[in-house]
């Protein structure tokens, strides 16, 4: 490769547009990166936070006492944050004279349904930025490579016998901006499509727990 065909000089003496377009799609793909290593390890430590408190659901402490553990902590997540929210509604509805058994654990319910929802939302937070950028990215890369292209044989028109040599610095350069569209694109959609599978998971396992959770308030407001 000589060095009229370098990257950094077909960068550098790329057409402005073509430039802007590189510049879109270095920062797009900054962000995009950033945001993954961000998202793992939101999803690594909402997976971790689970496990734990499963462990001290399931190990036959108080419901009560493991209620007073979760209230003093500052910011309760995940299915910490969805047990709070149904046992204090469960505990409240059941002070008050003449509601129905049933009426108490609705009451729970609907708030776990909130609480879960909530923090299904805070999980899919930037999923849908990586989605875009998967989906724009190479459309992006495209258009400055066809305005790239098209300068090229515009400049053709100028003179009397083309050349190889001629056109190649500038399709070259063109198809830069569609290695970088490409370059933006692939990590973003499949972190896009791994975290949306872990999402769904941690989903369908809040979901699990409340229902088991559920059943054991079921039990409690009859008594």
């Amino acid at each position: 490769m000589t060095s009229d065909l370098s990257i950094l000089h077909l960068i550098i003496n790329a057409s402005l547009l073509v430039q802007l377009v590189m510049l879109l799609l270095l920062v797009v793909s900054m962000m995009s990166w950033t945001m993954i290593f961000r998202k793992r390890a939101v999803l690594r430590e909402a997976r971790a936070a689970a496990d734990v408190f499963e462990k001290r659901f399931w190990s036959g402490n108080d419901l009560n006492l493991l209620y007073d553990q979760v209230a003093h902590r500052s910011n309760p997540n995940g299915l910490e944050a969805i047990f709070e929210a149904g046992f204090k509604e469960f505990a409240r509805l059941r002070k008050q004279t003449g509601v129905e058994p049933m009426a108490v654990l609705e009451g729970a319910q609907r708030t776990m349904r909130v609480a879960l929802s909530r923090e299904v939302e805070t999980l899919e937070i930037n999923l849908s930025f990586l989605a875009t950028v998967g989906s724009t990215s190479p459309y992006v890369g495209l258009f400055g490579t066809v305005w790239g292209i098209m300068n090229s044989f515009r400049g053709l028109g100028n003179v009397h016998q083309a050349t190889l040599a001629m056109v190649a610095p500038g399709i070259a350069e063109a198809l830069i901006a569609t290695a970088m569209g490409l370059f933006a694109a692939i990590p973003a959609v499949i972190a896009y499509n791994s975290f949306a599978n872990d999402v769904e998971r941690l989903h369908s396992r809040y979901d699990a727990f409340l229902e088991e959770f559920s059943t054991i308030l079921q039990r409690q407001a009859h008594v």
